[in-house]
Parts: C-alpha cells; structure tokens; sequence
C-alpha cells in the first residue's frame, strides 16, 4: 500500500510538469510528437527487458488471451489521450486540460464502485457530489462543452480500469502497448520525412534530443503509474489523480497566463475542497481498517 502510494504521487506529479516539456516542442506537430513519444518509450522498455529479463512473460502472457485484448485496447485509448493532451497543451488549452484531469478522477472512483464493487462511505459520496458541483460550474463557465476536458477524462479513466483488469507488470504492459501501435507510428514519421515536413533531425539538434527524450519522460511515469494501479484501489488513485491537474492549473496561470476569471477560479475552489473532504473521509476509513486489523500470529499472547 505504501508502495503504491509512492508510487502514484510521482505519476501524478511528474505528469502535471509535463506541460513544460511539450511546449519546448511547441513547432512540432502533435501527431509528430506523439509518435517519438510511442518509438523512443518502446526503446526505454526494450532496454530495461534486456537489463532485467523475464524469461518466459510473453509465452504467460499469451495464455491470458483476455489480458492481451485489455492491453491491445489500453494502447489505443491512451494514443488518443496522449495526442488530446499535447494539443491542448500547445493550443493554449492547459487549464481546460487541467480541467479533464480533475473529471477523471470522479470516473475513475465510479468505475471502481461498478466495476469492481469497491465501497464507499456516505461522507465519500458526499465530497464526490461536490466536485461534480464544481466541474458542472466549470463547464458552464467555458459556455460550451468543454471537448478536451472530457475526452481526457474518459479516456484516461479508461485506461487505468483496463490496466487493472489486465494485471500485467509495468514494464510487459508497456512493452506490448507499445508493440501494438508501432507500427502505424513508424509509418507515419516514415511518410513525414518522405513529405520533407519532420521535425526530427531538420529544426536543430535540441528538438531532435527533446523528441528522444520524450521516451524516458514517458517511461518513467507510465510505469510509476502501473506500479500504482496493481496496488492500490481505484478510489485512493482516483484521489492521487488530482495532484496533476493541480500542478497544471498552476502553470496555466501563473506560466503560461491563460486567463482565469472569478467565476472559474470558483469552480475550481469547490473542486479542490471537495477534494480535501474527500481526503478526510478515505483517511478514516483507512485509518478504521488499520485499527481492526489482526495482529500477527507471532506477536499475539
């Protein structure tokens, strides 16, 4: 649980700096990016298997057909929400991204409690009902629907109960999601250097070494965050989730200086402290289920 817990904070913090980086790759496009990110997070997982073999996890593997097809649709989903992101990022849309990363998480607790019968309390629900309040107040303020926002929030939402199901480690998961959208990548950068329009290799030597470290930027994360999943219930990383689309609100406003009028700042002061219930509310229960738990056989009297 404690490892877990690392685990996902520095998901979600390393996640919400991110901003930072893609905008450094700002005259690249989107679809480009996305593509180094997929080739050179293949190359950190193909080294880190030759370091560290598993001898025999793709013959298992293959006897878990339904695990395959989780991961096989897992890749797909987060192509999208990778590519939704960086375009946000670069279109001057960070708060209305950070705004996604705080609908996902209310996802994600529901498909906890659907899907996987976790339970919460009535003090749970209530700090819940609230930051639905406050993310119906947010889309009203954009006065549209809020596009990126929700289809990262879906999508991301998506993909973590996926990786749950799947049960794979972190670095086999990342291994065939990687395998399974490769190909399509590769084509493409292939058909962008043909065209003459690539990025890699023509804007100078700093984009070039910024797309090939877009494999480590996303490696790291990415398997910090499958730590996390196999470890800890879908309701607490729900709760972590909301340390990302803090860290990105901050830098909208006071890095990038996308405008933040009161209405939308209330919107957000009702989110973050239907988060701080929240907290409370999950810190009790964790803190009953310590107090009943049995103790060890060899230190009982």
């Amino acid at each position: 649980m404690k490892r877990g817990l690392l685990y996902g904070v520095s998901t979600y913090g390393i996640w919400g700096l991110l901003p930072l980086y893609w905008r450094l790759l700002d005259g690249a496009g989107a679809l480009e990016v996305l593509a180094h990110r997929f080739v050179w997070t293949l190359a950190v997982v193909g080294v880190l298997l030759w370091l560290r073999p598993r001898p025999g996890w793709w013959r298992a593997l293959r006897e878990r057909p339904a695990a395959l097809r989780c991961l096989g649709v897992a890749a797909v989903i987060i192509a999208f929400n990778w590519y939704l992101y960086i375009w946000g990022v670069n279109h001057d849309r960070v708060v209305e991204t950070s705004l996604g990363y705080f609908i996902s998480p209310l996802i994600t607790v529901l498909f906890g409690v659907v899907l996987f019968r976790e339970r919460l309390r009535r003090a749970q629900w209530a700090a819940l009902g609230l930051a639905a309040v406050g993310v119906a107040w947010l889309a009203i303020d954009y006065g549209r629907v809020p596009w990126v926002a929700v289809g990262l929030a879906l999508s991301f939402a998506a993909y973590g109960v996926l990786k749950k199901k799947a049960a794979v480690s972190a670095v086999e998961s990342l291994a065939v999601e990687g395998a399974v959208v490769l190909p399509v990548m590769l084509g493409y950068l292939g058909w962008l250097e043909y065209a003459g329009r690539a990025e890699f290799g023509r804007a100078g030597w700093s984009t070039t070494l910024l797309l090939m470290a877009a494999g480590p930027a996303t490696a790291i994360p990415l398997l910090f965050f499958a730590g996390a999943v196999t470890r800890i219930p879908l309701t607490y990383l729900g709760l972590l989730q909301y340390l990302t689309p803090t860290v990105q609100f901050a830098l909208a406003v006071f890095a990038f200086g996308e405008p933040m009028p009161t209405a939308r700042l209330i919107g957000f002061l009702v989110i973050w402290t239907a988060l701080a219930a929240f907290t409370a509310a999950s810190r009790h229960t964790v803190d009953r289920h310590v107090s009943v738990r049995p103790a060890p056989a060899a230190a009982r009297g």
